[in-house]
């Protein structure tokens, strides 16, 4: 089977103190790039991330959306820095001592100095949540991939029909070309005759124009390699697999073949079908940028 690059995945995973959910979505790219926007309390988990996307992902801009909500009560305490407290109670006891000044200081008024109360998360079970965020990033990886292969599917069909009508084209134009050589010779030899009505024609000079005509506009090498890379195009997209870009190496070297091909043309119903036949291999092409 082979996927397309464009993919979406979600799924949300909750147990009783918390919830994570997980969204991808990608599109073409030459190369594996991932882009993942969560909360900065699972940074840590970003590089675990990466590594298990490999086993789903090869290729693909794919952007993730990590969402995170914790239902405890209280994942926060109060620290009482006690030390502190008694190191500014002493410098304020000093300076009462230093200036002759009364010592008013109260519990609330110590309390509001800085650092000696502070708010602190509670620590989370890494391990905990690890778990439970690979469960959710593998359902919605195991859902983009699903879409994946559906869309990667509807590809190769249309590809397949695509390829199919290259070769019907191919084949017109190698029939074609034995006639054009025979319709030139005739051509050829009319022409010599209408001039030289009273002289008998050379057969082995007629032959030898005749065969460098043939020469000038041969395409029959263009013809075997542009139907052999159809023939692999179609093998490689029944075999599946990471294939996108081998296909794309073998449609530049399609679109080279018949650009020869349109180039030796003097003929126009060839012409015509080379035309169409580049016309195939640009959609082609296109197809195959989705690809994975």
């Amino acid at each position: 089977m082979i996927k397309s690059m464009t993919g979406f995945g979600r799924c949300e995973v909750q147990e009783a103190e918390r919830k994570i959910t997980v969204e991808m979505k990608s599109v073409n790219h030459r190369y594996l790039d991932v882009s993942i926007k969560m909360p900065k309390k699972l940074n840590f988990f970003e590089a675990a991330i990466r590594s298990e996307l490999k086993n789903y992902i090869q290729r693909g801009k794919v952007d993730i959306f990590i969402s995170y909500e914790d239902f405890t009560e209280s994942n926060v305490c109060v620290k009482y820095n006690r030390e502190l407290a008694a190191e500014y109670l002493g410098y304020l006891n000093q300076m009462a001592e230093d200036f002759s000044l009364e010592n008013d200081v109260k519990v609330f008024g110590l309390s509001r100095y800085p650092e000696v109360f502070t708010m602190e998360e509670q620590s989370i079970d890494e391990k905990k949540l690890w778990e439970l965020l690979k469960q959710a990033l593998e359902g919605a990886a195991k859902g983009f991939v699903e879409t994946r292969i559906t869309e990667g599917a509807h590809l190769r069909d249309d590809l397949l029909e695509k390829l199919d009508g290259m070769l019907s084209h191919v084949d017109f134009i190698t029939a074609r070309f034995p006639q054009i050589v025979a319709e030139y010779r005739q051509k050829l030899e009319d022409k010599v005759k209408e001039l030289l009505s009273d002289v008998n024609i050379d057969e082995n000079r007629l032959l030898m124009e005749v065969t460098i005509f043939a020469d000038r506009v041969c395409v029959d090498e263009e013809l075997v390699r542009l139907k052999s890379h159809i023939e692999t195009t179609k093998e490689t997209l029944k075999a599946g697999g990471s294939i996108g870009r081998k296909l794309d190496f073998i449609a530049q070297e399609m679109n080279r073949e018949s650009n020869t091909i349109l180039s030796k043309s003097n003929d126009l119903e060839i012409s015509g079908h080379a035309i169409e036949l580049k016309t195939e291999i640009e959609k082609v092409r296109e197809q195959i940028q989705n690809i994975e």
